[in-house]
């Protein structure tokens, strides 16, 4: 089977939402812990990595709407945010955090996910994650053919367990760290080589 461009256009929105969403293959997923008058957590499958020196990670994001998409406006405005690998053990809880929800509603408390802080830094870690990054936001660069933008973050802070780290690399099998294809199916990680 085949689409040309034509047929993409014009298919029903949500099979091309899920076709495009898919053809990227798997990726990973995590969720990101901002703040702002309520705690807010959203899962992204988005994350990819800018560059070591010095460490950045970069994510796609919508524009906030008035209704939901606070990620972004708290990020801009607090300039942290956390990210937390999914695992197994909370896959549903994780997934239920991409319903829309309003800005006051905490997605921790209404997903049935625990806030964690450390230190003195201001957004939330979800505690059930076993690792945990913490970020300061560098630079948005729009991406104005679809109204979204690329969310530029260095990365302050790397928490892990040592149990996880195997002949001086992480192993993200032992974590029980989940991937994603599409909107929703999800994979667990195998290391093969």
């Amino acid at each position: 089977m085949t689409y040309t461009k034509e047929e993409i256009d014009n298919m029903e929105s949500v099979l091309r939402l899920k076709i495009v969403n898919l053809v990227t293959g798997i990726k990973t997923v995590n969720l990101i812990g901002t703040v702002n008058s309520n705690t807010n957590l959203a899962i992204f499958s988005s994350l990819v990595h800018l560059g070591s020196n010095p460490a950045l990670l970069g994510l796609i994001s919508r524009r906030q709407h008035s209704e939901f998409g606070h990620s972004y406006s708290n990020i801009k405005e607090n300039e942290v945010y956390t990210i937390n690998h999914i695992h197994l053990e909370f896959i549903k809880n994780a997934h239920y955090t991409s319903a829309k929800f309003s800005r006051d509603i905490s997605e921790f408390e209404h997903c049935k996910l625990t806030e964690e802080y450390r230190e003195d830094f201001k957004a939330p870690f979800v505690k059930e994650s076993n690792f945990k990054i913490r970020m300061r936001f560098q630079e948005a660069v729009d991406i104005k053919i679809n109204n979204t933008v690329l969310i530029i973050g260095e990365i302050d802070h790397i928490i892990l367990f040592d149990e996880y780290l195997v002949d001086g690399e992480v192993n993200l099998e032992l974590f029980n760290c989940e991937a994603i294809s599409g909107l929703n199916s999800y994979y667990t990680l195998k290391k093969v080589g």
